[in-house]
């Protein structure tokens, strides 16, 4: 294995000796903000389930079955998602009743809707591989009061698809064997890059977001979502049902 001697803390091995049991939680957790909490947005999902697919087969780096792994990674992405729904459900529109801010702007809520109105229901499953939009779907047909069953059983779908597909695609990838070589060789540097990556990502999404409102603020735009913009970025139930928009003609 390829070693950095100036960064020996992302050596594998103390990385799974410091977290041990809780490595695997970690990425649940992440997962779950990603859906379950509306400052989700900022993590990333995508990037880290594949990571976990391809530790786990070249470096078992939780010590469980790639099944396993992957099925609790699904867990944690459909209760993430029932969370959202619950808090949309319960707090109703007043849950968009706040300042813009580089964690919350109406515009990702005006982005998911816009997927709502063109894809109805299985927004609830495509919204899984779209970033942003994944976050704000849960809350949003909570808030619209999508019927509860219907939500739930897209959500799994959902869930199944992203949390277990994605992690079982890293775990096949691996078995490439230069993939595979590649992985178990520089696993320091791949980790170095993960989280760097990761870090910059996320800083730049976050101040990305804030020089859009800063620059709203100054062309003369409210700052406040008050009451009744609020019920205007609430679905109407309708959407729900409606059939999806594939080619995108208006036409359902």
């Amino acid at each position: 294995m390829h070693h950095i001697a100036l960064i020996p803390w992302l050596d594998p091995e103390l990385i799974i000796g410091a977290a041990g049991p809780w490595a695997l939680l970690v990425v649940c957790f992440i997962v779950f903000a990603e859906t379950g909490l509306l400052v989700g947005f900022l993590l990333p999902g995508d990037t880290l389930l594949v990571i976990a697919g391809l530790l786990t087969h070249t470096n078992n780096v939780f010590g469980l079955n790639i099944w396993l792994v992957a099925l609790l990674i699904a867990l944690a992405a459909f209760v993430g998602g029932e969370v959202g729904y619950l808090i949309g459900h319960k707090g109703g529109p007043a849950v968009f009743e706040r300042k813009e801010s580089g964690l919350f702007s109406r515009k990702n809520v005006e982005r998911t809707n816009a997927f709502f109105e063109r894809y109805g229901g299985l927004t609830v499953i495509l919204a899984r591989f779209v970033p942003i939009v994944r976050t704000f779907a849960p809350v949003a047909a909570g808030v619209g009061h999508m019927p509860w069953r219907k939500y739930s059983l897209y959500n799994l779908i959902g869930a199944l698809l992203w949390g277990f597909g994605l992690t079982m695609l890293g775990y096949l990838i691996a078995y490439i064997p230069w993939i595979a070589h590649l992985v178990t060789e520089y696993i320091d540097i791949i980790l170095l890059i993960a989280v760097g990556g990761t870090a910059i990502v996320t800083l730049w999404h976050y101040f990305s977001e804030r020089h859009k409102v800063k620059k709203e603020l100054a062309a003369g735009a409210d700052p406040e979502v008050d009451a009744a913009e609020a019920e205007e970025l609430t679905l109407d139930p309708n959407v729900f049902d409606r059939a999806p928009d594939l080619d995108g003609d208006g036409k359902h």
